[in-house]
């Protein structure tokens, strides 16, 4: 197991702790974590998008009730709250609102994940961090027409009539910024 999933693991552990104790935020960010993988478990057993998606809302509904009954010391956070999703779903088809077989749980392990791993959430923020950092880094002239150019989309030949300089000139503070940027990333490795 990687560092990232320890943390990744951690972070959840302490957004369901938070939640417990009626914290909003923590819902949302439990759900962000936690969605794709409960709704796979689900699409699975119920085999209706419709229906899994109905379930899914009432495992976070359920969740937010009873999130104080999570026991960190018995079962890791997503163990836990996969078995929460299963059981919503086999009550669904019990309930005989849905008229499909059950699968077991096992069979979610097929259902493809879209969400990235935590490792690479991780990674991506960290990137993030160090290219704002060094974008901060730059002159006010080079960081905005950079972020204007990279961010907003914005054409250099935009930029440089905007500020009424030639477009040549333009191109020189992007690029001269860009050459600042990258040794600045490359020095945060």
């Amino acid at each position: 197991m990687t560092a990232a999933t320890d943390q990744a693991r951690e972070q959840l552990k302490a957004a369901m702790a938070r939640l417990a104790g009626g914290d909003r935020a923590a819902l949302e960010q439990v759900y962000r974590m936690t969605s794709v993988k409960l709704f796979g478990i689900c699409l699975r057993i119920l085999g209706d998008r419709k229906e899994a998606e109905d379930a899914l809302q009432e495992v976070y509904v359920n969740l937010w009730r009873r999130a104080d009954r999570y026991d960190p010391q018995r079962a890791s956070p997503i163990a836990w709250l996969a078995v929460f999703a299963r059981n919503r779903a086999i009550d669904r088809l019990r309930s005989g609102r849905v008229q499909r077989e059950a699968a077991p749980l096992e069979a979610a392990a097929e259902v493809a994940d879209a969400a990235p791993l935590a490792e690479d959430l991780l990674i991506d923020a960290e990137r993030k961090a160090r290219v704002h950092h060094c974008l901060g880094e730059l002159d006010d002239n080079q960081r905005d027409n950079i972020r204007a150019a990279f961010f907003d989309g914005r054409t250099y030949a935009d930029l440089a009539e905007a500020q009424g300089v030639p477009l040549g000139t333009m191109k020189s503070w992007i690029r001269r910024g860009m050459q600042r940027l990258k040794t600045c990333l490359e020095g945060a490795e």
